[in-house]
């Protein structure tokens, strides 16, 4: 870093999520561990150890650059502090508190995304009404040129969602593709290890979830070679079965690469621009398209969201009246009970490695709590606490908005609400339950086929008007079981 006689020598304060070279401009650094990072609710094992190892790798890679130090909280160490400077948090729990510490600190513009916060505030200020992902996702499309070819899009079209939707191979255990590469371990993770325990044992934290080796990339070396192996292995086939699931094959073709992108050690825009690059050497429209469209697309529009839809968004949305609190065994990622057996597979691949790909986030876990109307408030926590890439800023516009429609329609224009036909089509998960996704009453009625009906009737004051749900609840008020249906799902005992 230069100095000037302007500008005194400052030390870049790094937080959660900025753990990459993207967030260091050279110069000194504080890092700041801090327990209350771990200790404000009960976090999966897997996810405390990858974000705690993350800060001791970047202290570790900084050597004398680095001032490490190890507090109770976050402001212990920047009170009276006036060297600081520090590219803005990711979180309003961080802005907070950074801003509260000292009025001396330096913020600078947040970095970590292909947008920036001015240029989402230019353009919702440029049209008035609705604001659809879609139209953002193009909008980003035209201005870095990315998948174009002059004012129109590679292959005539924006998006290739309905291409990218397959069923898994039939009688097949897995897609048949190598494992990823797996980061290695190092004495820092035993050293990340013996602090949890330490944590636990003190009573100090609370943890759900296996001690899974580490998966994730949590350097910005172990991160690149995660988006090698992604482009070279992965990449042609994430396309086609991005939405399938077998209960055999817990990563698919998906990239794994949220975690390094939301630890800050993975640059968005080149992950982008790698993958734009693969489909110049051959790969697939479909598979890139969708993927660009997964980063650029959604990912930069949730954060976006985070801090447009305001502190309350969360709080103060519960369009569908859920009121359900979350069950001890779901907090506690407890399988052993599930019957069904969709169920069961997700939460059991959550609790030994804190990742499920998002078919099965949306429309296994969050379809669930849907039907059941647990607590949107309470869900968001627990997404963002049990998920390995679970940050303040990524879950509420995926929970309250996309995945139980508690906003009402800001986020998504219909409930993603399923039964069991979608789950028996995109899984091979029905052959093996004792439920039948067919059948709706009786003892192996399926509880998400029944739950879908019972759903519906619920919220139908809420949903009436919604011209994407008007065929359904056509449906619904058409069946001559529907009393049945509703009395059933009341009386079945969870889970």
């Amino acid at each position: 870093m230069t100095t000037t006689p302007d500008r005194p020598a400052r030390r870049r304060l790094l937080l959660p999520g900025q753990w990459g070279p993207a967030f260091d401009d050279g110069g000194e650094v504080l890092v700041v561990e801090a327990l209350d990072e771990f200790s404000r609710r009960p976090l999966h094992r897997a996810k405390a150890h990858l974000w705690l190892s993350a800060l001791r790798h970047r202290v570790a890679e900084l050597g004398d650059r680095a001032e490490h130090v190890r507090v109770d909280r976050l402001a212990d160490a920047l009170a009276g502090r006036g060297d600081l400077e520090v590219v803005d948090p990711p979180s309003r729990h961080l802005r907070a508190v950074v801003r509260a510490a000292s009025p001396a600190v330096v913020v600078l513009p947040s970095r970590g995304f292909v947008t920036s916060e001015a240029d989402f505030a230019d353009w919702v200020a440029a049209r008035p009404g609705r604001l659809l992902m879609e139209d953002f996702y193009e909008a980003v499309r035209r201005r870095e040129g990315f998948l174009m070819e002059g004012p129109a899009p590679v292959g005539g079209r924006f998006s290739y969602d309905d291409e990218n939707r397959h069923a898994p191979p039939r009688g097949a255990a897995g897609l048949g593709l190598p494992d990823p590469v797996w980061p290695v371990e190092d004495e820092i993770d035993a050293e990340v290890r013996e602090q949890l325990d330490a944590w636990r044992d003190a009573g100090l934290v609370t943890f759900v979830g296996e001690d899974d080796r580490r998966r994730f990339a949590v350097t910005a070396e172990e991160a690149e070679a995660a988006l090698e192996d992604f482009v070279e292995t992965r990449l042609g086939d994430f396309g086609p079965f991005e939405d399938a699931m077998l209960s055999g094959d817990w990563t698919m073709a998906h990239s794994l690469l949220s975690v390094p992108m939301n630890l800050g050690v993975l640059d968005p825009r080149h992950v982008v621009e790698r993958v734009l690059r693969a489909f110049e050497g051959g790969a697939p429209l479909t598979s890139v398209e969708g993927f660009v469209r997964q980063v650029v697309g959604w990912r930069d529009w949730v954060w976006h969201l985070y801090w447009h839809l305001g502190e309350l968004y969360v709080d103060d949305n519960d369009a569908l009246g859920a009121r359900v609190e979350l069950p001890v065994w779901w907090r506690g990622l407890d399988s052993s009970g599930v019957e069904a057996a969709c169920l069961s597979d997700a939460l059991e691949v959550v609790s030994r490695h804190g990742w499920t790909h998002h078919i099965q986030r949306l429309m296994i876990l969050g379809n669930w709590s849907l039907q059941r109307g647990y607590r949107p408030d309470q869900l968001t926590e627990w997404f963002t606490d049990v998920f390995v890439d679970g940050t303040d800023w990524v879950m509420p516009a995926n929970i309250v908005g996309m995945s139980q429609h508690a906003d009402g329609g800001v986020v998504a224009t219909k409930p993603y609400a399923a039964g069991g036909r979608y789950i028996d089509k995109m899984s091979d998960h029905c052959g093996s339950c004792r439920f039948s996704p067919t059948v709706r009453v009786g003892d192996d009625a399926c509880p998400f086929t029944a739950g879908y009906w019972a759903f519906l009737h619920r919220a139908e004051p809420a949903l009436r008007d919604n011209a994407r749900m008007r065929n359904p609840l056509r449906q619904m008020r058409g069946l001559d079981d529907l009393e049945a249906v509703v009395a059933q799902e009341a009386a079945r005992e969870m889970p």
